[in-house]
Order: structure tokens, then sequence, then C-alpha cells
């Protein structure tokens, strides 16, 4: 109030539907647009309202690739919790100051009624206050009117690290109703909670363990609806490019080299990396922190760790295997581990493609150490500077960790921090209406697997 420092708390997109009297249709009158923001604002709804109409194909689509494979992770750790201890039931009576002047309970009131209930289940799996991240559906599907009870009923479906998604439904009972035992599921809604602990510190939650089928089923559902937030969270945001690389300065090429490599080993060694979904022994992981969303794919390679590292490390082959990349060119030989790349890429939402100026640092495993390292980040050359042909991308921190099992095979992990141009390339993938970060990990393994010591062997 002393300073009139004002902050961003919420930002929400409601969608409302035109009732017309008897059976024609109402045509409402385009929106005139006068602004850049305007066009902007009315392309960014058109894209809200594609994946809107796709979000239940994509669910079900997801949900049936959910039940092929179990989540490793939850088997692995210790301290999981069940959710039979989270249920928490609510009986409300609408009265009339709960409705509008049609006897027709406020929307508002019940989601208010819903968000009680779901912080008091998300409450039982912590030490801590827990508070409302976001929300990721309220869907109305009947109305409630003055004298109805609403029982609420809220459980835990999933828990994600720092966050847990808390599932609501409400069913209404009018006097007739009530004394039958029969009532009409009007609600539902996914609420995701954080909870932070005295020294205002966010808390983990522990892994759910699901026992029931019915556990299997939200649980699962849990993971699909993040996967889908997470794809869809580059239309939302709409985020512009915020210049990240680094001038390139040869005086010190040593210390930006090294700092290269050790950001993406630093990204790989984070906590908090959760599966989202394997194919044929391909692993995708992500990690949200914030607004920063990282990917890790991994996977298992027939091949010598030295030849997968040869062939990667080697970004004018990457165009051979990758879809995106179109074209790749040394434009400076650093050092024998380090160049300078010059990178053309494919469009992906826009009218233009992208380009890239990375630096590509290599290191070999030390004594103790059986990992490979292929790490790039964007740099910036005065000597290669913007064309109006492409639109001039930035990498934050990407690369390929690889990993010797035995003479004959490793596992190489890609892994990327996306920045607002990347993201378009995996946001599909991830929210699950795309594969194509699937089938270019399968083109890189069939790219290694089918190359000789001294180069390639052949490429189907």
């Amino acid at each position: 109030m002393f300073t009139g420092t004002e902050k961003l708390l919420s930002m929400a997109f409601s969608t409302f539907v035109a009732k017309p009297i008897g059976n024609k249709k109402i045509h409402l009158k385009p929106v005139a647009l006068l602004t850049e923001q305007d066009q902007l604002e009315h392309a960014l709804a058109s894209e809200r309202r594609k994946v809107r109409l796709q979000h239940e194909n994509t669910f079900n689509n997801l949900m049936e690739e959910c039940s092929k494979f179990d989540d490793p992770i939850c088997h692995e750790e210790e301290g999981t919790a069940t959710t039979a201890g989270t249920s928490v039931q609510s009986i409300e009576l609408v009265l009339p100051p709960h409705a509008n002047h049609h006897g027709n309970t406020f929307g508002g009131q019940i989601m208010a009624w819903m968000e009680t209930v779901a912080t008091i289940s998300a409450s039982r799996l912590c030490h801590g206050h827990p508070f409302l991240k976001s929300v990721d559906m309220f869907k109305f599907r009947g109305p409630s009117t003055v004298g109805d009870r609403l029982v609420f009923n809220a459980t835990v479906n999933n828990t994600f690290q720092n966050s847990v998604e808390v599932g609501v439904r409400v069913e209404a009972f009018d006097c007739q109703e009530w004394a039958q035992g029969q009532g009409r599921h009007i609600n539902s809604a996914f609420l995701i909670y954080n909870a932070v602990d005295d020294q205002e510190e966010l808390i983990t939650f522990p892994r759910i363990q699901p026992i029931s089928k019915d556990d299997f089923r939200r649980y699962q559902g849990a993971i699909a609806r993040k996967r889908i937030r997470l794809g869809r969270k580059y239309v939302i945001s709409h985020k512009k490019e915020v210049p990240f690389s680094t001038l390139w300065d040869i005086s010190k090429k040593g210390s930006l080299s090294n700092s290269n490599v050790e950001a993406l080993r630093s990204l790989a060694t984070k906590s908090g990396w959760e599966i989202n979904t394997t194919l044929e022994k391909i692993k995708i992981y992500t990690l949200e922190e914030q607004d920063v969303i990282s990917v890790k794919v991994e996977k298992p390679v027939n091949s010598p760790a030295h030849v997968a590292y040869h062939l990667l490390s080697d970004f004018t082959k990457r165009p051979l295997w990758d879809p995106h990349y179109i074209s790749c060119e040394v434009i400076d030989q650093v050092s024998e581990e380090d160049q300078i790349y010059y990178i053309t890429c494919s469009i992906v939402n826009g009218d233009r493609p992208k380009d890239f100026v990375v630096l590509v640092s290599g290191r070999k495993p030390l004594k103790d150490d059986n990992t490979y390292t292929v790490a790039m980040k964007s740099v910036t050359l005065p000597s290669v500077p913007p064309s109006p042909q492409y639109i001039r991308s930035e990498v934050i921190c990407a690369g390929f960790l690889i990993q010797a099992i035995d003479s004959s095979s490793c596992t190489v992990s890609y892994l990327n921090q996306m920045s607002a141009s990347i993201l378009p390339y995996f946001a599909g993938n991830i929210g699950g209406w795309s594969k194509s970060i699937e089938e270019a990990a399968a083109s890189c393994i069939k790219f290694i697997e089918n190359a000789t010591h001294d180069g390639l062997k052949s490429v189907l």
C-alpha cells in the first residue's frame, strides 16, 4: 500500500455458452480486433479452444498408454502412502443467500465449498498448510437449487514431489432423493496444491501407492492430466523469448566450455524428475521448477559408449536422425572437444523456421567415471547475426549423457531445459497429442546401432 507495487495473483480464462430461446441457435458477432494485443489474445484463444476440444480424446489415449506400464518410482521409493486416510466428506445445505434469483446455486459458492474440502484432504498428507496452486478443471454437469443437500467427497489422486492433485465429486439431493439415497452428480474438479513448512519452504509430499482398482484409475488419471497441463503450458503463458545466450569470448573459452558441461550434469542430478511415459524401453521424464520445464529422454543402446559419444558429439550428423534439424554446420572449431555450430530447424507453430548458434562441448569419462558428456548451449557471435529468414532462438541447457553398461552397450540420456522457443517442439509430445520425441529417440537408437567405429554403416 505504501509503495504502490502491484503483483499478478491469478489469471483465468472462462468459457461461456449463449443459451437460445427455443431451438434456434444464437450466432455471436465476431470480436473486433483493434490492437496488436487483441490479435495476439484472439490467436491464443483459438489455440486454447483446440486444446479443449481434443482434451477428451487425448486424456483417453494417455489413460490407455498409462495402463501399459507401472510407475517405477512409486515401487522404488520408501515411505509411500495410501489414499485411504485422505478421504474427506462434507455436506452443505443450499440456502437462499447461496443462490441467484432463479434459485440456482451460485457456481462460485460450489467452487468455494469444493476448495474447502479439497484443502482438508491435501492437508492429511503433510505437516503444513497446503495452498491452492492451480485448478485443472471445474466441470459443472448440472444445476442444484435452494433446499438441495450437496455432498462433497474429496480424495488425493496422486502426488508429484512438491504438489498434490485432489479430486472432488459433488452430488446433489433433494428431499426425495435424500430419502432414497440416490443423488445427482453435478460437479467434478481436480485441484493442485503445494504446501510449505514453518520456514516457507516447499514440502515434499509422500508418493501415493495405489491399492484398489479405483485407486489405480485415479492415480493414472492424475498423471495424464499433468501431462496435458505441461503440454498446453506454452499456449496459455505465451512468454516471449528471453535472451539466455552468452556472448562468446575466445579468451574465456575454457570457463565457458566447463560451465556448459557442468550445467548439463547439474540438470541431470536434480531431484524431482518424474516419469512421463515409456515406449519400447524409451523413458521420458519431466522436471517442473516454477515456470521452467525440463525433459529427459533415456534409452538403452546396443553399441559401445565410445561409439555413441563419437556419433552424438558430431552435430553435423544430427540431421541424419533428428527430424527437427534441417542443417548443422561448424562455424568455429574452438578445440578438439568444443565446436560452435549454426543450426537451422523445421517450422513449428510459426511462419518461419528457427535457427540457433550453439556451443557444443564434449567430455570423455574421467578415471573413476564411465559417463561421456555432450553439452550444448546458445552463444552470441557478432559474425552470425540474426537473419530475417529465421527466428533466432535459444538453447538454455541441453545435451547427451552416455553411460557405459558393458563393452557393447550403453544408456543414452538426452536432456533439455526448455526455453520459450524450444517448448513448442516438445509440448505436443508431453501433452499426449504427438509422438515426436519417441520417434526421434527411436531414430537415434537405430542410427547409433547401425554405425561402425569409422562412421555410418547404414541408416534405415
